[in-house]
């Protein structure tokens, strides 16, 4: 695969270039076995709609055909379990977890390893993914299976790192 060029000029960037080095959902590390497509989650709502709508076209239109997306201001109620679980950029940036070249966190890096970059970042955000397996493990010693109204920001944080929380 000849490596494509990704020139990246949004709200948080500019400037900042890529390669796709991958086929676009496939190659990915051994260790990391996301359920949910970048597309499911937006269609799904997470972020309270907010995360991507100063960046489509760096990523597939389809990824927003059926996006719950609010431009303006976050809005739980668009998440799927209608409950915010997100923290301000100002904690993810205080606790050293946000790098320069995703300056929006675990979800663009995975939007963009999704779309076939791979880059020196990978190994510790695949930790961080790994590390979100504390909740599923809480939602099943407390919840009954399919009981989606049983911890619903457990279940909603859980989608937010493409986790598919429905169907534990």
């Amino acid at each position: 695969m000849k490596p494509k060029e990704i020139v990246v000029n949004d709200r948080m960037q500019r400037r900042y270039r890529y390669f796709l080095t991958k086929p676009a959902g496939r190659c990915f590390h051994p260790d990391f076995e996301p359920e949910l497509t970048p597309k499911q989650m937006l269609e799904l709502g997470v972020f309270g709609g907010k995360y991507m709508t100063d960046c489509r076209n760096e990523f597939p239109a389809s990824w927003f055909a059926g996006a719950k997306l609010s431009p303006k201001v976050r809005d739980p109620s668009l998440n799927c379990f209608g409950v915010d679980a997100s923290q301000p950029l100002s904690h993810w940036i205080e606790k050293g977890w946000i790098h320069e070249e995703d300056p929006r966190g675990w979800f663009q890096w995975y939007c963009r390893y999704y779309m076939g970059r791979r880059g020196p970042d990978d190994e510790r955000q695949i930790k961080r993914w790994k590390g979100m397996k504390r909740h599923i493990a809480q939602i099943r010693k407390h919840c009954r299976k399919g009981d989606l109204s049983c911890r619903k920001v457990q279940r909603q944080a859980l989608l937010h790192w493409a986790y598919d929380s429905r169907k534990i």
